[in-house]
């Protein structure tokens, strides 16, 4: 029997060639009539430097600070996925209906990517490959090749061609 993908996490970095990906978890999606959560993870600001951060701005105000940052960063998703939604002609146009939801956690992307795949029971995870300078064709991103290495779920890693640009997503 064949697997069944119902859900798909689609992993972004907000880069300008992450809509690149993106392409590809939509076009399983509508394939395969599965829902697409998209995840973003803020990096975690080293303890170092959070803690006078805190003292200077106060733990409330650091907080909130952080909580909008996290709704930011959804809008501007949120945004984006409009702009490609009304980009193109009507019957080529990019569904984006199959977004369930779009999450934006705080820490190592690695680790906050394998665990929201394992919470959301996700089928499929879905991520762009980031190569740069002449190794490009020869390493994975970092953070790509750690989500294959330690999933337990089937990954896509969509390599991004030298010359690829698109919206950001």
């Amino acid at each position: 029997m064949l697997p069944s993908i119902k859900n798909i996490l689609y992993a972004t970095d907000l880069s300008k060639n992450s809509t690149f990906a993106f392409r590809y978890a939509i076009t399983l999606a509508e394939a395969l009539d599965a829902k697409i959560t998209i995840l973003y993870v803020l990096p975690m600001i080293d303890s170092a430097m959070e803690i006078p951060i805190i003292t200077q701005m106060g733990e409330e105000q650091y907080y909130k600070l952080r909580e909008e940052k996290s709704r930011e960063t959804i809008e501007k998703i949120r945004e984006r996925l409009q702009r490609l939604s009304d980009e193109g002609q009507k019957d080529n146009r990019i569904q984006t209906d199959r977004v369930s939801s779009i999450l934006v956690h705080e820490g190592d992307a690695v680790d906050e990517i394998l665990k929201t795949a394992d919470k959301l029971n996700s089928d499929l995870i879905v991520l762009g490959a980031h190569g740069k300078g002449m190794l490009g064709h020869t390493f994975l991103g970092s953070v790509s090749e750690k989500v294959l290495r330690h999933s337990r779920r089937p990954a896509l890693v969509v390599p991004i061609s030298k010359g690829a640009t698109d919206i950001d997503l």
